[in-house]
């Protein structure tokens, strides 16, 4: 199943094999050192964060496009530029999808690892956490003309340049929307943009359906009242660059009742 990629770079020391569950994909983003990437967080079954990165996804053969609660097995090294204690440079040769979390583990993988206070884990040296907020809104933000330009001019550059090793990339085609949330927790009130692939995917796929204002219509409806009101947690990353920026990678849908929700993913 593994397909004929290559590692990225070789940093040391090497962890060696390990096992986890994919709860976090990113939207696609752009990094001067490695290209299009994505985001990716797992637990592992004895319920650990770790970051998987760089991942070019849409570089990956098909059996190892992963999605949420896909159960992956992989090798991996700590990277020299990244300091989180839960990054992994992740050896694309040796990805491998092992199966899928059953529904009925997910509530009892999740819920113990939900906190309260994104401070306090990040005092105690943590960069990836689960946390139930408060929401208050949200909203569908238009991005103006020249940035959303400048984001596809950069995308389909990139798109142009074929990588030594994992060859060329698809272009893609940026969200011309941003989405976020206004939430509060034991810290206090944030605002934040989410970053969960599947949310730009469902606009994508919905305009291709309806028009663009129905689309921004029927986000609102879902990701601003449906998913919360059936219990919403969100998976929370901060930036390699920013430490103390604590952004929205993913949702998992979760009831506060012992229940987890249809999947997003």
């Amino acid at each position: 199943m593994p397909g004929a990629h290559t590692s990225l770079g070789s940093p040391s020391p090497n962890i060696g094999a390990d096992e986890a569950i994919i709860i976090v994909k990113a939207a696609p983003q752009l990094s001067g050192k490695h290209g299009e990437t994505v985001c990716t967080a797992a637990v592992t079954r004895s319920k650990q964060w770790v970051r998987l990165y760089p991942i070019a996804f849409r570089t990956l053969q098909d059996a190892q496009q992963f999605r949420r609660w896909d159960v992956v097995r992989y090798s991996s090294q700590r990277p020299r530029d990244d300091k989180r204690i839960e990054s992994r440079r992740l050896d694309h040769q040796s990805l491998v999808i092992t199966g899928s979390l059953p529904q009925r583990e997910r509530y009892g993988l999740v819920a113990p690892m939900v906190v309260e206070s994104l401070e306090e884990e990040r005092a105690q040296g943590h960069s990836l956490a689960f946390i139930r907020p408060k929401i208050s809104r949200f909203t569908v933000e238009k991005k103006p003309a020249d940035e959303l330009e400048d984001e596809r001019q950069r995308y389909e550059l990139a798109a142009k340049q074929t990588d030594l090793f994992l060859g060329p990339i698809i272009p893609y085609a940026p969200c011309p929307y941003r989405f976020k949330y206004d939430y509060e927790t034991k810290d206090g009130k944030r605002t934040g943009t989410c970053q969960d692939w599947e949310t730009e995917a469902t606009f994508f796929h919905w305009r291709q359906q309806y028009s663009e204002d129905e689309t921004v219509k029927r986000m609102k409806a879902r990701w601003g009242d449906e998913m919360p009101a059936k219990g919403l947690l969100f998976a929370m990353g901060t930036h390699s660059q920013y430490p103390d920026t604590w952004l929205i990678n993913g949702l998992v849908q979760m009831s506060e009742v012992g229940q987890l929700s249809l999947d997003l993913g």
